[in-house]
């Protein structure tokens, strides 16, 4: 496991903890990633992305989408099926899984929806009015006042 120490960040910054913190924790969870499902995520527009996921062989009602403090969670547990089964082979994955998709700030999810197998998450990112750029409007010097220019010529 590779290990990095941030205290010159610390050091160095003001309000980055945030991204330290985040490089320490995808760092730590970086050996024991889970594969299952397989997943994509797409940028859709400038502001805009996509989250799919396979989920063959779960319906709707087996799955959940929620949002935890900047994370998104995605589980699934499959209902017990009515009687046992016997099968010759069994190569659709049904086990149950949590997954998890850590969100920027400002970056929420718009819609959910599930077919052909797929599960398609969108999220956008909204940024408030007050962060977002703004032009200053840079008003032309006025004339200058003669009492100023005679004060300043006195002293």
């Amino acid at each position: 496991m590779r290990s990095f120490d941030f205290a010159p960040l610390y050091r160095a910054t003001v309000g980055f903890d945030q991204i330290a913190d985040m490089m320490d924790r995808v760092l730590a969870n970086d050996g024991a990633q889970p594969t299952y499902p397989p997943y994509n995520i797409e940028k859709t527009a400038d502001d805009s992305y996509r989250i799919s996921i396979a989920v063959a062989g779960f319906a709707g009602s087996d799955l959940s989408v929620e949002m935890k403090e900047n994370a998104l969670v995605v589980s699934a547990r499959k209902a017990d099926e009515d009687g046992p089964r016997a099968y010759l082979h069994r190569g659709i994955a049904t086990r149950a899984f949590e997954r998890r998709f850590q969100l920027a700030d400002h970056v929420r999810v718009i819609g959910a929806s599930h077919a052909d197998g797929m599960l398609h998450i969108d999220l956008t990112r909204e940024i408030p009015e007050a962060l977002k750029p703004r032009r200053i409007e840079i008003a032309a010097a006025g004339p200058v006042e003669k009492d100023v220019l005679d004060a300043k010529a006195v002293n």
